[in-house]
């Protein structure tokens, strides 16, 4: 089994469009009270997202998603959500989880990949919920519509995996199980918090 199917199987495992929160804001079921606490909430691991680019030395990737970190914010305005950091557990362990595997090269490609590799798929599905179900305007989709066609950095860094020596290629693909184990979690808490009570 080469290294790309492994870790499209450990992906596969905690696939986030099978998650109830997401098939709930598909069927437009999810309450706006329950994104809103979404966009605060996440926009916690999204913020992390530039110090895994930055360890890699992609300082232009890092760049952009600085910006995209900002059209998160414009995501969260427009459902009128308060801004704020991570209070749930699942969301604060996910942030934490994000920063320690971005700390070095080899766990923050497998950390990265777990998310880049499902952002098109995730961000498409997310974009149709919201025009077909929910109130938002076009600056609280552009997050989504930018990721829904982007496949290129997850293509790059499986470039970068496939080049490492073994050892490091076993190093991403743990990190690629807990950051993914991490975002499922993650939905848990705000789904649980949310939808639950």
């Amino acid at each position: 089994m080469d290294r790309t199917q492994e870790l499209n199987e450990i992906v596969e495992k905690w696939n986030l469009l099978k998650h109830p929160f997401y098939q709930a804001w598909s069927a437009g079921t999810l309450p706006v009270e329950a994104l809103q606490v979404y966009a605060r909430e996440y926009g916690a691991f999204i913020k992390t997202l530039p110090q895994g680019w930055l360890t890699l030395n992609d300082a232009e990737t890092a760049h952009e998603e600085k910006e995209h970190a900002e059209l998160w914010q414009d995501f969260g305005k427009s459902l009128g959500a308060s801004e704020g950091s991570a209070e749930i557990a699942q969301t604060v362990s996910l942030a934490q989880t994000a920063k320690a595997l971005f700390a070095i090269p080899a766990s923050a490609l497998g950390a990265l990949y777990a998310f880049e590799v499902q952002q098109p798929a995730t961000a498409k599905s997310k974009l149709d919920g919201l025009r077909k179900w929910y109130n938002v305007d076009d600056a609280g989709e552009k997050y989504f519509a930018a990721h829904s066609v982007n496949w290129r950095e997850s293509e790059k860094i499986l470039a970068q995996i496939n080049a490492l020596p073994f050892n490091e290629q076993e190093q991403t693909l743990e990190a690629c199980a807990k950051m993914s184990e991490a975002l499922w979690n993650g939905l848990t808490g705000i789904y649980e918090k949310t939808c639950q009570n």
